[in-house]
């Protein structure tokens, strides 16, 4: 197989490896050694389809044949009066029925023209506008992180072929991919290692610490490689994805804060909701939970998984049976650390006169009030420096409280 080394990616990779046994924070949460995972859903992920309003009294008049429905062959799960759950996640409604997932419904970045490129720019910066820096929300959230004496504390990792914007920025963030260095032979590795001895020790030592992650990434460790519930719906490359994330998020010394995307989501065409592409993807999404909830362990009830996307899809059907971009979304939230089984939303509603630009789901709740709860109650971030630094021009968006057990 073939190897290959990118120096300032081992040189990164190297330098985010000095992780402190806990990442220290604000106040108490220090002693509950919090993990946060976040998983960007590009594209524009189907909020009506993944959480679906079968109690408005419109919905199956405005969604036509993509409504999801509580009967028939397979039906929806129900979730309170008013939603139900895709039937592809049954993972989901399990972690639900057990108080450690909740969705919100009707949410939105503070963009409303529908590109992804621009769109998926805002929901990674943080900022109100694209275009605006070349950082994300979640590094500079690593980066303010409170230090442990002169080193620096906070480490991310990033799985993913490039960093995305999310996790770029000036705090350390550990790159790891599936394929970033394959197995190679040991004459191989020997040889790279006393040539860069001669040449550049920074560079040996950049090398041997990011063979010591692949390694620790592809390990089984405690629970070994075993077939979870949801394995049957995992990709086989996201399966790994997930696998190396548990892997190294478990480690003593390993990363607390972690980001990932899965690509996909953009279903114009023959989206196929509960048996067809947009199934497949969700079973997909669900079964990466299954992994994670299973490889993470007792580690799993100090954690959150938050699940994102850029916008939404019309609440109408297009002429090739999908959906095209629209506005307001679903945010999913699980985790043993979240405070679940509940649905939060203000309920706009789906009647014609209720519609965003008459096409959309009005979105009612800023997804911003989302990740700011969630850095508000589960590493006890300041509401200052999450209304100015982390989200800037934000101060008038509230956290949401409550999201966190």
């Amino acid at each position: 197989m073939s190897f290959s080394v990118n120096r300032r990616r081992l040189l990164a990779g190297s330098a985010s490896l000095a992780f402190a046994a806990t990442i220290p924070t604000w106040a108490s949460a220090a002693t509950r050694d919090p993990r946060l995972i976040v998983i960007l859903l590009r594209g524009g992920l189907d909020g009506l389809a993944t959480v679906a309003p079968v109690g408005d009294p419109d919905f199956e008049r405005q969604r036509g044949g993509l409504a999801l429905k509580i009967s028939g062959d397979r039906p929806a799960l129900p979730l309170d009066s008013l939603f139900a759950l895709n039937p592809a996640m049954p993972t989901f409604k399990t972690l639900y029925d057990a108080k450690q997932a909740l969705f919100v419904q009707a949410v939105c970045i503070p963009y409303r023209d529908r590109s992804h490129f621009d769109g998926q720019d805002v929901l990674e910066s943080g900022q109100p506008a694209p275009g605006r820096v070349n950082d994300g929300w979640l590094n500079r959230f690593l980066a303010s992180l409170p230090g442990r004496g002169d080193r620096a504390s906070g480490e991310g990792l990033s799985i993913a072929p490039t960093t995305p914007l999310i996790m770029r920025g000036a705090a350390p963030v550990l790159g790891w991919w599936p394929q970033n260095i394959g197995p190679a032979s040991d004459d191989l590795v020997n040889r790279l290692m006393d040539l860069y001895g001669q040449r550049d020790a920074a560079l040996q030592k950049a090398l041997a610490e990011s063979l010591r992650v692949e390694a620790l990434a592809r390990m089984g460790g405690r629970n070994g490689d075993r077939q979870v519930k949801g394995a049957a719906a995992l990709p086989p490359a996201m399966r790994q994805m997930v696998q190396g994330a548990w892997r190294l998020m478990r480690q003593p010394e390993g990363p607390r804060i972690a980001a990932m995307y899965f690509d996909g989501w953009d279903t114009h065409a023959n989206e196929g909701p509960s048996g067809g592409r947009l199934a497949q993807l969700l079973g997909g999404l669900d079964g990466a939970l299954d992994e994670l909830r299973a490889g993470l362990g007792d580690i799993w009830d100090s954690t959150v998984v938050v699940m994102i996307t850029e916008f939404g899809r019309t609440v109408r059907i297009n002429g090739t049976a999908g959906a095209d971009h629209g506005v307001g979304t679903v945010a999913l939230l699980a985790g043993g650390a979240v405070k679940g089984g509940r649905g939060i939303y203000d309920w706009p509603g789906l009647a014609d006169s209720k519609l965003y630009q008459n096409r959309d789901l009005a979105p009612t709740t800023d997804l911003r009030a989302v990740l700011k709860g969630i850095l508000a109650e589960h590493f006890e971030a300041p509401a200052g420096l999450l209304g100015t630094t982390i989200f800037p021009d934000s101060a008038a968006v509230k956290p949401i409280a409550g999201l966190v057990a």
